[in-house]
């Protein structure tokens, strides 16, 4: 059991590192620091995107409008930690 707990909490710590890459290169590109016409840019993001925005599309259907602030991926990370918080205080109380 504590090896899939484990497993769990490393695959939210990798995706939680990725989607703040996700947010900082798309800063980047938006500020234009980033060409986003630059191929590995274009495959980079890309792929971030495939990763994160489904995760974070239903998030951001439930949240109000803030004027072009976008607070989904905050709630997407304090909502992933939970769950893995969550799944080690079952655990721990299992044992």
């Amino acid at each position: 059991m504590n090896a899939i707990l484990w497993l769990i909490s490393e695959v939210v710590h990798v995706f939680t590192i990725l989607l703040f890459v996700y947010i900082v290169l798309g800063l980047l590109v938006q500020f234009g620091v980033v060409n986003p016409y630059n191929q590995v840019v274009r495959v980079v993001m890309d792929f971030l995107s495939r990763i994160t925005e489904p995760l974070l599309r239903p998030i951001r259907n439930i949240l109000p409008n803030l004027g072009g602030i976008d607070i989904s991926p905050i709630v997407l990370v304090l909502l992933l930690q939970f769950g893995v918080r969550l799944l080690d205080e079952i655990a721990s109380g299992l044992a």
